[in-house]
């Protein structure tokens, strides 16, 4: 409603210079992005191949509980089941912090995306005269799209 209005308005002498930024597409196609989430791939790979292991191994302990439960005597199979308690504790344990750890990661990767964005867009709005660059918007003419614009400044600045 903001856009609207300032468009709507009267400009006197001159007229007002809007140009709209889709940072969805600047997060998905920007090479600086990219790069982020090779990086993210590459530093949590390892925790998540041995999380992959451990759900293996969990699954192979709880199938040969299953086939051997019925011969197993009370007590075997109480402290059997307990092994699989603990060992699926651990492994949610190990899954939660992985995505927390992922999730902490990608919002650092994220915002440092987004302040690059902000100062190519600064950059663009002041060479190209903007009076108002905005982010974001469920219809984007592309007589004022400057996505593109911005894209090129950050992969050529990379």
């Amino acid at each position: 409603m903001l856009a609207a209005a300032l468009l709507s308005m009267s400009v006197t002498a001159q007229e007002l210079r809007v140009g709209l930024v889709n940072l969805d597409r600047i997060l998905r196609e920007s090479n600086i992005a990219k790069a982020a989430q090779t990086k993210l791939e590459q530093e949590f790979s390892r925790r998540e191949r041995e999380l992959q292991s451990m759900a293996q191994q969990l699954k192979a302990a709880s199938d040969k509980f299953e086939r051997e439960a019925p011969t197993l005597a009370e007590s075997q199979r109480v402290v059997r089941q307990r092994q699989l308690v603990n060992q699926d504790q651990e492994f949610q344990r190990k899954q939660r912090e992985l995505q927390e750890d992922m999730n902490l990661r990608r919002n650092e990767e994220l915002q440092a995306v987004v302040e690059r964005a902000n100062r190519v867009i600064k950059q663009v709005a002041e060479a190209e005269k903007f009076d108002l660059v905005l982010q974001e918007a469920v219809y984007i003419h592309p007589r004022l799209d400057i996505t593109d614009k911005v894209l090129a400044g950050m992969n050529a600045a990379r």
